[in-house]
């Protein structure tokens, strides 16, 4: 069939080329989003990281501990610090009990001090749910480290200090 140039009908542009070059843009532009970030830090949560006492610590951590940034990880009430990652701090762990381990007093917050050897493990103490931080002071210092965290740590209140050798000597005895 003839139709005049006037009633010849219009073909519509077919759309699947639009759609595939719309397609691969997105693809593109989320790859360059996705590039510039690095991936999360696997961290194990701990076994009571669900505790909501743990939310008001967690909102209040900083954003770098020293020249440390915070970094993004993928379990739940944990943080990490660096790239790569010189602070781990996790929330929900085993309360310590009485322990001869060292425990010093930073902000009003007793921590309990294991030193390992390269890793550290830095514990709240009279606190419940725990804090622990996993930290390598041959990275970063521990006074920095403290001092840093602290303040979010106290957002679970306390039920208990820390005694010292002090403390030991005014215990009433026995007759």
């Amino acid at each position: 069939m003839h139709f005049p140039s006037a009633q010849r009908p219009v073909r519509k542009p077919a759309r699947k080329p639009v759609r595939r070059l719309s397609a691969a843009a997105a693809a593109v532009v989320t790859g360059l989003a996705l590039g510039g970030c690095s991936p999360a830090v696997d961290v194990a949560p701990a076994a009571d990281a669900a505790n909501p006492a743990c939310a008001p610590m967690m909102v209040a951590l900083p954003d770098a501990i020293g020249d440390a940034r915070l970094r993004k990880t993928n379990s739940q009430a944990t943080a990490a610090w660096g790239d790569p990652s010189q602070v781990i701090l996790r929330c929900g762990v085993n309360v310590p009990g009485p322990t001869t381990d060292r425990c010093v007093s930073v902000n009003d917050v007793d921590w309990v001090i294991k030193e390992g050897n390269p890793v550290w493990t830095l514990t709240t103490y009279g606190r419940e749910p725990a804090t622990e931080i996993l930290m390598d002071p041959n990275k970063i210092s521990s006074a920095t480290v403290l001092a840093d965290l602290s303040g979010a740590a106290a957002k679970i209140k306390a039920s208990r200090k820390c005694v010292g050798q002090a403390d030991l000597q005014n215990l009433p005895t026995s007759k």
